[in-house]
């Protein structure tokens, strides 16, 4: 054989070893693991929003407000944190959290009847009466269409009836801390709902352990059914904040009556940072859905106010 065929030969064989060995050696190491999903780079602390977000310039036209960072449990912004008002539909919070802390059958039927109706405001609903639907159907349109009767049923047939319900509501508020809180009904209805946006923060903090009630509060658009005719209502969700794709709400209620003015309170996420948002007494039909607006948005160029010197200390280690 020529000298030239064997050098290739030898070259050949010397390949086939080489690549047999890489692939030997590559069997016996364990592959790198899969990319890491991004996070975000920084974590601003809430004291660094305070001071470089200005919020003193956050100019809301609800009376009362309180901005809350959940992650750390402080007030990024706050404004008559502990004055009692009424607090209207907000009330329906609270009857959610006793009858489902109470263990009451959820699919127990429950019959609509005269004693349901609104005697003090008169206001209308749509279930009638005769009108047989599950609790949980009333706790739906207690909480996502705030009906007035709904959350009369609701009371109605709690153990122990009206009084028991109003007692057990009570004590879950005294329970919580909630110490300027007080319950007269479980509606709303009664201008004797009061609380502080500071003490509904609590309110907040307890029924976020309840994943129902994230369901509950933050369906946009529900239906219930009549058990006896089959007939099923459509609803949609007071709060219109839940058909916007820019917000992330976890936990939402409404309220409205003369003397509360029109109330929201809402658990979500702006910015990755879970906060939860009282708003009460603000007398304009949309101010309140305004104000959370004027939240979010300021909340986003508080961020961006902060050094990145800052922000890189912050940064998790």
């Amino acid at each position: 054989m020529k000298p030239s065929r064997i050098l290739v030969a030898l070259a050949t064989v010397a390949g086939i070893a080489a690549t047999a060995l890489h692939v030997t050696s590559n069997a016996n190491v364990t592959p790198p693991p899969p990319a890491a999903v991004d996070e975000p780079a920084s974590y601003i602390k809430a004291e660094d929003i305070i001071q470089y977000g200005q919020p003193n310039r956050l100019s809301l036209q609800s009376n009362v407000a309180i901005v809350m960072d959940d992650r750390e449990g402080v007030m990024l912004y706050g404004r008559n944190v502990d004055r009692p008002r009424p607090i209207a539909s907000l009330t329906k919070l609270m009857t959610a959290l006793v009858i489902i802390e109470s263990g009451l059958s959820l699919e127990e039927q429950i019959k609509i009847t005269r004693e349901d109706r609104d005697r003090l405001r008169g206001t209308r609903s749509r279930l009638g009466f005769n009108a047989v639907f599950t609790r949980y159907d009333l706790l739906r349109a207690a909480l996502g269409a705030s009906d007035n009767r709904a959350a009369a049923a609701l009371a109605r047939t709690y153990t122990g009836g009206q009084e028991a319900m109003v007692q057990a509501m009570n004590a879950k508020a005294q329970a919580l801390g909630m110490t300027q809180t007080r319950y007269a009904d479980a509606s709303g209805l009664n201008s004797g709902n009061v609380s502080t946006a500071r003490d509904l923060t609590l309110l907040v903090a307890e029924t976020r352990k309840h994943a129902l009630l994230h369901t509950l509060t933050t369906t946009a658009s529900f239906r219930i059914t009549d058990q006896t005719s089959g007939r099923e209502l459509a609803y949609h969700n007071t709060n219109r904040l839940l058909r916007k794709d820019s917000w992330d709400i976890a936990l939402s209620k409404t309220g409205y009556t003369a003397a509360a003015g029109n109330c929201l309170l809402m658990q979500t996420t702006i910015a990755n940072r879970p906060l939860t948002i009282v708003l009460l007494d603000s007398w304009g039909k949309y101010s309140r859905y305004g104000d959370a607006n004027r939240i979010h948005q300021w909340l986003q160029k508080a961020e961006r106010r902060v050094p990145h010197i800052v922000t890189a200390r912050a940064a998790p280690g």
